[in-house]
């Protein structure tokens, strides 16, 4: 069991046994289980596809088409799963590595020593396992400057396995612990496109920066003071030390980065120690903290991550953060209003009233889609006045009904049993146990919601299912419409269209658009849109996605080695027209590695992606048993690579 499956397990403990109704008991009431499977799974997508509720709402205001470079076809000719080592794309494009773990970003930063890490050095340099990538040109925010910007990489976690020489699992030093907690967070590095030479990072940047483990970050929204935020390093609870496990996130329409805090569950030891009448012992519980000992082990070194020790640590974790690139000294924020989860996506929307519209998963087995709304409304002209709107608004947490409508449910004190007699006393109580809160509102048990983005060609909402292999599997959770395999070992994608094309709607309109799998193997129930299925890349684990300029969908894979033959990639799908459904591989990663964080620069000519965790379940201890060297043979290093077209013809990425 590799490292990350040993965290993987324990994350398990967090699982969601509320007693929702799953719809399943609903859906029986209304189709048999033979009608809902026969035919690939055909008859759940024809279920929803008729709904009438919000169907002539949902067809109106949709936004306009992103202006600039319309040749975003998909004229690549597809690549098959491959068990290589290495990057692979079509004929006709390439790849450089842009960003290794232990680069220097700072400026007087040292090249990476494998073996004389310390953390000062880790400090500054490229942290450890890239996810998300989010692209801000310069020279100011607004420019569209497709040569020449900022590139901000969140570092998810670290594999110290892979990354020390000597590491004994269960027993880390105190200065592999430090290095570790340096190579977490995020890096803003600028980069710059020189001709043939292609991408290049700018060392000595003024806008190079890290955010690590130990940043102070400051707390604001309707949590910041709360008694369960408050530690006796900060008695006030409204500052804290670094942030962690920084999965997807998102860009604000106002030229910030959303990172997202996702299994944090995995750095914190001893839930156990607390006694059974101390309501904070449920609250860990129901986020997958242990009971005794984490994985990592660094309670070792540091009080902070005991329970015992300071039990309202773990509660200032699983937030958005947000960051502002351009501006080095800007002060983090952990923006509370938008709830404490395992937040996969922040993704922003600015609504027909000006509100600002914030979508975001909880990845774990059956839980929650979420949005926010904000309370006040976007103002293009004037930068400074944005930068506190995601601290005042509404929280939602998503219901799926079985005709293919659905509702978001608002997570506010006083709503429903959102009150004192369920432990919930204001606001604060609320986001602190969003989880909770939308147990009780009876929100749909989704499987792995990931990332949630919104197409900025016809404002439909796709949200990314990974997979959950636990659904209908002893006492736990059967299918319901939304989640209609069981188990579900390939994920699925569902397509949502919220009323009236506002973001800020309460209701919308839904459909299966992908059941993932391989459609030439048997029992895979299978469904692309309706698509002929002949045609189609097999694929599994949907993890992230980015649109292009026609809509398409670029969806990055986690995960689909454990489903199929091959490992994770990127595939491309439309969304609309006769070739919606009409699913592509573009690109195969290193061995033992995801793709993250998919994301194009204006002008669509460069996608970046993440090459996370190659090599992952091997250790640097036995370089002979390495299960990938990429990228450089040798120790395997998460990077970040930018890919770019080079036939003749169209520049943009997919044509």
């Amino acid at each position: 069991m590799s490292f990350q499956d040993e965290i993987a397990a324990q994350a398990m403990r967090g699982l969601n046994d509320s007693p929702n109704d799953t719809l399943e008991a609903v859906l029986k009431r209304r189709y048999s289980r033979r009608e809902m499977l026969k035919k690939g799974m055909l008859a759940a997508p024809a279920m929803v596809l008729g709904s009438s509720l919000i169907e002539g709402r949902a067809k109106a205001a949709v936004p306009a088409p992103l202006s600039g470079n319309r040749d975003c076809g998909l004229g690549f000719t597809p690549i098959s799963l491959t068990k290589q080592d290495d990057v692979v794309l079509p004929s006709g494009y390439a790849y450089q590595v842009l960003l290794r773990w232990g680069d220097p970003v700072l400026p007087g930063a040292m090249e990476h020593d494998f073996a004389g890490q310390t953390r000062e050095r880790q400090e500054g340099q490229f942290g450890y396992n890239c996810d998300f990538n989010g692209y801000f040109p310069l020279p100011h925010h607004g420019a569209q400057n497709s040569n020449k910007g900022l590139l901000a990489v969140n570092h998810e976690y670290t594999d110290p396995l892979l990354m020390f020489p000597g590491y004994v699992t269960g027993d880390p030093t105190p200065e592999q612990v430090d290095v570790e907690i340096a190579a977490h967070g995020m890096s803003f590095v600028e980069i710059q496109r020189r001709g043939v030479s292609g991408w290049t990072p700018v060392r000595g940047s003024r806008f190079n920066r890290r955010i690590t483990g130990e940043t102070p970050i400051q707390i604001s929204g309707p949590a910041a003071g709360h008694a369960w935020l408050q530690t006796s390093e900060d008695p006030g609870g409204s500052r804290v030390r670094g942030t962690f496990n920084n999965c997807a996130g998102g860009k604000t329409p106002w030229g910030t980065v959303l990172t997202c805090e996702e299994n944090f569950n995995q750095y914190f030891a001893n839930r156990n120690s607390l006694e059974d009448t101390d309501p904070r012992k449920a609250a860990h519980a129901r986020y997958g903290l242990p009971g005794g000992a984490s994985s990592r082990r660094w309670e070792n070194h540091h009080a902070r991550f005991n329970i015992a020790l300071e039990p309202n640590e773990p509660f200032r974790h699983g937030w958005v953060v947000e960051i502002d690139p351009y501006n080095p000294s800007d002060i983090p924020r952990k923006r509370t209003a938008l709830g404490r989860f395992k937040h996969e996506g922040a993704t922003c929307v600015i609504a027909p009233t000006g509100q600002v519209v914030v979508y975001s998963g909880d990845d774990e087995r059956f839980d929650y889609i979420y949005k926010f709304v904000t309370a006040g409304r976007f103002n293009p002209r004037n930068r400074a006045a944005n930068l506190n709107l995601l601290d005042h608004g509404t929280l939602y947490a998503a219901r799926f009904h079985d005709d293919g409508t659905g509702e978001w449910l608002p997570l506010l004190y006083g709503n429903g049993p959102l009150t004192p007699e369920n432990g919930f006393h204001n606001q604060g109580d609320v986001v602190i146990n969003a989880r909770r809160a939308a147990d009780l509102l009876g929100a749909t048990k989704m499987d792995r919601p990931e990332d949630i983005e919104a197409n900025p060609v016809t404002g439909k909402v796709y949200s990314l299912l990974t997979n959950n292999t636990n659904r209908g599997v002893g006492g736990n959770p059967g299918t319901d419409p939304a989640n209609p395999r069981s188990p579900n070992r390939y994920g699925h994608v569902i397509e949502q269209t919220e009323a009236g094309g506002d973001h800020s709607a309460t209701v919308f309109n839904w459909e299966i658009f992908i059941l993932c799998g391989d459609p030439a193997e048997p029992g895979h129930d299978t469904y692309f849109a309706g698509f002929d299925q002949s045609l189609v890349s097999p694929i599994s684990a949907p993890d992230n996605l980015v649109f292009d300029c026609a809509g398409n969908c670029w969806i990055a894979t986690d995960g689909l080695q454990n489903g199929l033959a091959g490992n994770d990639g990127v595939f491309a799908v439309p969304t609309e027209g006769p070739e919606r459904g009409y699913l592509r591989q573009f690109m195969s990663c290193p061995l033992e590695a995801e793709i993250c964080g998919p994301e194009f620069t204006p002008d669509f000519s460069t996608l970046f992606v993440g090459i996370q965790h190659p090599g992952e379940g091997s250790a640097s201890t036995r370089p002979d048993d390495l299960l990938s060297t990429w990228p450089d043979g040798g120790i395997p290093k998460p990077s970040v690579i930018a890919i770019t077209k080079i036939s003749p013809g169209a520049r943009t990425i997919g044509s």
